[in-house]
């Protein structure tokens, strides 16, 4: 082996949408060359190339003197066998931090700024540290009107998009927050069935108990190749996939993994991330659903209005039809949370069991009835009865499990997990309000999303009469360390309320 060249040994880690290198101390050439930890180099061999940042490693069992590591994610973009010799350098600084380091300085940044960021992220020549500068600079009120539009364009244009060469695309994104909000279920099997075109792609979830993908999952596959997706939706009008196998707006993807850990999540990164999505997916025409409630994302409709307003700014300059939907975002809906249970809940609506959590069902009606008035042979105000007619008649379901089965279906178990702690009220009065935070907290915590039986079972909603000592919901599990962590937070704060009619009656006032 020649003394400026390293065997690549593939290191079992998931680091991430990162790329990670691992080098040994005593490596001579980590000691030759002065590399420092957290620092980025560029590993090359025969024409690939990739960027990733170093961490060193004291613990030969984990990379010999001898060798290069690299992460899951690294080697496959490396994309060369074990054991192959690569070169190590160091990387470039990514020229397009000068323009972070204006936007820092409160400069406003042009196109050009913005598509170099978006590019030099998705050729990972940003760490995580970079990425992060970069949103924090932007985030809050950091981005003007113009700026947003120049960062949804760029991130739109990073990756590839999708063309179902037809003058209608139909979709909806809620801005999230709200749990067991798994109305997408319904309102694809819906608009479908109707003969629009409503291919939904949708993310998995990242801080809340279940995204639509992980409870579509309990019923059918959703790691869709875009082969498979695209005949899929060809023949039977939609789809409910993951989105992570299509590389639509990628840099999303890689903001987002450094947002949510650190909670940053302001209204302009909102708004592009979702609209280079969805345009990414070939949407046309795209219906957004913020809900407004106390413990919601958006907690006043001021900022409701205000957030509606940027997402129309930036909807007309990119020529897609946009409406918004704000709705009551005060309590979870339906009854499930976590990826079971919701599942639960919406093949109750689909199957009109009399049982069926009434809010999940007329929200996805009406949600599905306004998407239905985007077909020009629907007149206004007709678009809710269609659905409900297309509900109650059977038609929804049969939809439903066509994609189910197109899809690949599972074998499928809607019992929740073996572990349950009932939570108690502990006064006699009325549910005046539910902390919609802190039950997706309560569900994490009991092991949901990544353990599909886990999660929360409401049994009183907002109004509900309750007596000391009745069941307000319970808590499911599938391991004992999980079930402990949520009893522990139930018990600090069960996210419930409880008072009179008279405080009911003035929350639904003031929503």
């Amino acid at each position: 082996m020649s003394n400026d060249t390293l065997q690549i040994r593939r290191i079992a880690i998931d680091t991430y949408h990162e790329n990670v290198a691992y080098l040994h101390r005593e490596c001579g050439i980590y000691r030759a060359e002065g590399f420092q930890a957290l620092s980025k180099i560029l590993v090359s061999t025969n024409g690939s190339k990739v960027l990733a940042v170093l961490n060193v490693v004291d613990d030969s069992s984990i990379v010999q003197p001898g060798e290069l590591g690299l992460s899951e994610q690294a080697f496959a973009q490396l994309n060369v066998a074990e054991g192959c010799l690569v070169t190590v350098n160091h990387a470039e600084a990514p020229k397009s931090m000068d323009a972070v380091r204006r936007k820092i300085n409160g400069e406003r940044l042009d196109q050009d700024d913005f598509i170099s960021i978006t590019t030099d992220i998705v050729e990972t020549r940003y760490s995580k540290m970079e990425m992060a500068a970069f949103l924090v600079a932007t985030g809050q009120n950091n981005l003007d009107r113009d700026e947003l539009f120049f960062l949804t364009r760029a991130m739109l244009q990073s990756g590839d998009t999708m063309n179902w060469h037809e003058a209608l695309v139909a979709d909806k994104h809620c801005i999230g927050g709200i749990p067991g909000n798994r109305t997408s279920m319904l309102v694809v099997p819906i608009v479908a069935a109707h003969g629009m075109l409503i291919p939904k792609t949708s993310s998995r979830a990242i801080t809340s108990p279940a995204g639509t993908a992980d409870t579509m999952e309990v019923l059918a596959e959703v790691n869709l190749t875009p082969d498979q997706l695209h005949d899929i939706v060809r023949k039977e009008r939609g789809c409910l996939a993951w989105g992570g196998t299509a590389k639509l707006a990628p840099v999303d993807d890689m903001l987002i993994s450094v947002e949510r850990p650190l909670g940053i999540d302001s209204q302009g990164q909102m708004v592009a991330s979702i609209l280079s999505k969805k345009l990414a997916a070939g949407s046309t025409h795209l219906l957004i659903d913020i809900p407004v409630g106390p413990t919601a994302k958006v907690r006043h409709m001021n900022q409701a209005l205000a957030l509606r307003k940027l997402f129309e700014f930036v909807g007309d300059r990119l020529n897609i039809h946009l409406e918004v939907m704000i709705t009551d975002g005060r309590q979870p809906i339906g009854r499930g949370i976590g990826p079971v249970l919701e599942a639960r809940d919406i093949m109750q609506v689909l199957q009109n069991d009399p049982d069926a959590p009434f809010d999940l069902r007329q929200k996805s009606l009406q949600l599905a009835g306004r998407i239905i008035e985007f077909d020009p042979d629907v007149r206004g105000g007709q678009g809710y009865a269609i659905a409900r007619d297309i509900l109650e008649s059977g038609r929804a379901g049969a939809k439903m499990n066509a994609l189910i089965q197109a899809q690949g279906a599972k074998t499928i178990d809607l019992h929740p997990g073996s572990l349950c702690h009932e939570v108690v009220a502990c006064c006699d009065g009325v549910v005046t309000s539910i902390d919609n935070f802190q039950m997706a907290r309560i569900a994490r915590l009991a092991g949901a999303p990544m353990m599909k039986k886990a999660g929360v079972d409401l049994l009183k909603k907002l109004g509900n009469p309750v007596k000391a000592g009745e069941i307000l919901y319970r808590i499911y599990a599938e391991f004992p360390a999980d079930f402990k962590f949520a009893q522990d937070l139930a018990a600090q704060n069960n996210g419930y309320t409880i008072g009179s009619e008279e405080q009911i009656i003035k929350s639904l006032i003031a929503f």
